[in-house]
Formats: structure tokens, sequence, C-alpha cells
């Protein structure tokens, strides 16, 4: 970075064509010459990155600026600065006034924050002038032209963060929903495919195991297997057994099929003890069956238990496949009017379904309250604050912890409530997490307005309140919402005891 060799009346002009300063009298133009340090950046050369301290203001005289921000890994480029901009209308097909492309830097100072993305040079040269953070707030005190101009500006750049970040959100959250479908979906899949494999074979076995077991058993016989056959449509699904004691079984009934000369001992020993059941059931149950034809008869058995298996797991899988696509329907509410009577429970229920793959490690208590009234709003909207508060719970427990959603009512409120038992929210952050681009984490891996936008949904949206409270191993996130009548309703009141380590809900501009 250099200083260019720019006299005061060059500056002075180059100052006095940007719109920014197009408002100031000449007597403020001088002053802000008198400050003004311009800089030459080369191509590429960073002028502030993402994360650090705001330290500055900063107009473009020439060249361009580009500003990215790595978001998951990737790079985005949020916006783009340049002279070449000069000759649009006074405001782009997107909406941004033209004097936007040439300053930067105001926001963070402005939030008494750390710069939100970086900014780097786009071009051979390209001349900057910096001006410290003091000076800027002078500057706005000394020249009140350049605060009428900052002001559209950063409500453009506000309101297009907040887009490209609903915009982002809603990326993440296709993302999350494909990432859960798919490993909730692998088990059920997996299921009917292995089942669908196996199933040809075994109707082979059935088939020949019951044509032998015809052939050696008398009626007499066949009347007892059938009675057993049929003793199985009404036996009761297995209780939760010991394993080992499960294995011991097993590995007793296959020993003593195998002595009788049954073929397919260790797959009889499988099925019976699958079912709960141990040798001396079946040995009760087959005592009037020949020694000459026990083995047919074990064999039969052990063909219809293999088939009796695999139609279980179908019928598991298919029901299992349908909850998990509802769950997903119903969480993004498709086919559905966008506002509507809805229980605010099954979009809890449906986020931890969505969000199932990331909840290993993790408890989930449930304390709904019981035939709670339907809200009428958004349930999709809503569906994104749920994932959203959820999803910092489960990151602030890295990976153990009890997670708790509660919901109840409250007056003509519902309060519903997310507890995690995390690393809490240190007292001095607490109440900055629901201002833009106020983040905690670590550089790359969170915009500032996941909360920020989970707040004006509950509060601009739905006419409710949304603070947090929070110490080490608890943080509450506090969401109210009204089931009908006035928003004035569900916004608690500050007590001192109530206020102490807890965010409110600041006001933010529409």
């Amino acid at each position: 970075m250099n200083t260019p060799d720019m006299t005061a009346p060059e500056l002075r002009s180059a100052l006095r064509g940007l719109e920014v300063f197009a408002g100031i009298t000449e007597e403020q133009l001088d002053w802000l010459v008198s400050v003004s340090r311009p800089q030459v950046l080369s191509d590429g050369e960073v002028l502030f990155r993402d994360g650090e301290e705001a330290t500055g203001f900063h107009v473009l005289l020439s060249g361009g600026l580009v500003v990215t921000k790595i978001v998951d890994g990737r790079e985005e480029v949020l916006t783009r600065h340049s002279t070449e901009e000069e000759g649009a209308a006074s405001e782009g097909h997107d909406g941004k006034p033209a004097a936007a492309h040439r300053f930067t830097g105001e926001l963070p100072l402005l939030t008494d924050g750390a710069y939100v993305a970086t900014a780097a040079a786009s071009g051979p040269s390209t001349t900057v002038v910096a001006y410290p953070k003091a000076v800027f707030f002078e500057m706005l005190t000394r020249c009140h032209g350049v605060a009428a101009v900052l002001i559209p500006v950063l409500a453009w750049r506000i309101k297009s963060s907040e887009v490209q970040a609903r915009k982002r959100a809603t990326v993440e959250a296709l993302g999350t929903l494909a990432a859960g479908l798919a490993h909730e979906l692998n088990n059920p899949a997996a299921a009917v495919a292995r089942a669908a494999q196996e199933l040809a074979p075994a109707l082979d076995r059935l088939t020949r195991t019951a044509q032998d077991w015809g052939a050696a058993a008398g009626p007499a016989e066949r009347s007892v297997l059938d009675r057993l056959a049929a003793e199985l449509d009404t036996l009761p699904p297995p209780a939760t057994t010991d394993p080992l004691a499960q294995a011991d079984a097993e590995e007793e009934i296959a020993d003593w099929a195998e002595g009788a000369g049954a073929e397919r001992s260790g797959l009889l020993g499988s099925g019976v003890s699958d079912l709960g059941l141990e040798l001396d059931w079946l040995l009760r149950r087959t005592q009037d069956i020949g020694k000459e034809s026990l083995a047919c008869a074990l064999d039969h058995l052990a063909a219809l238990l293999e088939t009796r298996s695999l139609a279980a797991e179908l019928r598991a899988a298919g029901p299992r496949i349908s909850q998990l696509v509802s769950a997903t329907r119903d969480y993004a509410n498709l086919d559905r009017a966008p506002e509507q009577r809805f229980p605010v429970t099954e979009g809890l229920e449906n986020t931890l379904v969505v969000l199932r793959a990331k909840l290993d490690g993790i408890s989930i208590v449930r304390a709904y309250e019981p035939d709670l009234p339907e809200l009428t709003g958004y349930p999709s909207e809503l569906n994104q604050v749920w994932t959203n508060l959820v999803d910092n719970a489960v990151e602030a427990m890295e990976g153990s912890g009890v997670l708790t959603l509660s919901a109840r009512s409250e007056g003509v409120c519902l309060v519903v409530e997310v507890t995690d038992t995390g690393r809490g929210i240190p007292a001095e952050v607490l109440p900055r997490i629901f201002e833009p681009f106020y983040t905690t984490k670590d550089v790359g891996k969170g915009t500032g307005l996941g909360l920020h936008l989970s707040y004006r949904i509950v509060t601009q949206r739905h006419h409710g309140s949304l603070t947090a409270r929070s110490r080490p191993g608890e943080t509450r996130m506090v969401v109210r919402l009204p089931f009908a009548g006035r928003a004035q309703s569900c916004v608690p009141a500050q007590t001192p005891e109530t206020a102490q380590g807890a965010a409110p809900a600041p006001g933010t501009p529409s």
C-alpha cells in the first residue's frame, strides 16, 4: 500500500466529485482534505479482512474493490465497488444507490464491531482515502450532508445482506433437509433393498421345505406345525432382551436342531431367538413330531420364519419411509397456503427429524403442554427459526449434552423454549447476539444474521418476541407467539431478576 503523489487541490477536486461529499460546504471540504489519507493498492491487495477490528471508513477515488466472505469454506463475492459505476443511474436495477459504489467500512464502525467481510483491490491501481474511526464520527458531526447520503446506503446494505442471508439460509435449509432425509432414509431403504434381494431365494427355500415336509409328515404331524405357525401370528413384539442371553438362546436352539438333522439350524436359531423365544418353547411345540420327520419340520419352520422376517422388514420400512417423506413435506410446508393454522409442536418434531443426523450423542427432552391451541402464521418460516435455534444449541454442546424443547401456553401467548447444556454465551456478548452481522463463530463459519433473521421472523412476521438467557451449562432461547390479538401481549416484562443474564431482542430497521 503506497501513498499517492496527490496535491491538496487534486484531492479536493476528487472528493468534491463524489456524491457522498456533494452536500458539504467549502469550509467542511477544507477540513475533510486536511484529515484525508489517500492510499494506493496494487491488484489483489487487501484493504481489510473479515473479523478484523473496524478501524476506518474507506472512500474509493479510482479503480475498484471486491468485497468477499468465506462461508462454509467457500468464498462468496458480496459486492463490487468501482468508479466505472459512475455513469449509472442514481439507482441500479437492484435498487443499489449509486453512492454505495464509492465507500465501504461504515457499517462495522457504526455498530462498534469488526469487519464482516474482506475487501481487496480489483485492478492494477486502486486509490482509496481512509478516515480513522474518530475522524469518521467527527465527519458525521461536522458534515450533515454525509449522513444524508450514508443513511439510504446503510438501509440498502442491511436489506441486501438480509436478502442474501435468507437465500443462503434457504439453500442451507435445503441442504440440511437433503442430508437429514438421506441419513434417515438410509436404514429403511437398505432394509427394503436387502429384503427384496433375499426374498426370492427365501421363497424358493420355503417352497422346497414345504414339499419335503409334506412328503415326510403324516396328517397329525402337519397339524402340529400348522398350529405352531398360527401361534406365530399372535405373538406380541419381543421385549428388549439381554443381547448375551439372546445369543445363548440362538446357539442352544441351533445346536439342538443340528443334532436333530436340520440343514439350516443356524437360520432356525436366529429366527426363534429374534422373537424372544427359547429352546423350551420350541421343544414343547414339536414334541408330537416323530424323529423321522423332525428335521424336515425344523427346516420348513426355519424357512417360514425367514420369509416372515423379510416380510416384517418390508412392512416396517414402508411406513417409516412414508413418515420421513411426510415430515419433510410438513417441514418445507409444501402444497399449503403460506399463512395457516397449525400446531407448533409438529414443526418442532419435524425439525428434529431433519436434524437427526446432527443429534448423535444429544439427549432430547420434550416438555409439551397437552392440548395446546393452534397458531395462525407461517409454519415454514417458524421452522427456519426452530432449525436455527436447535442447530446453534447442538453446536454449543459439542457432541454431548441435553437438548430440551418445551411448549406451553401463557395467557394469550404460546411460549416455546429451546434449552441446551452447552458452554453458554458470555455475559458481555449476550446483549448483542440478535444484532445483524454480529457473530461469535470463527471467521468463515457464520454470517451473523441467523439469529437476527430468526428475530425478525418471530417479531415482525408473527408479532411475538425472542429473548435469550444464558449461564455456563444452560442457555435458554425463549420464543413467545400470540395465539391471536395484539403484538405487545407477547413481549415479556423486564424485571431486575429476569433481566439478569438475559438478552432482549433489539429493535432493528424494517
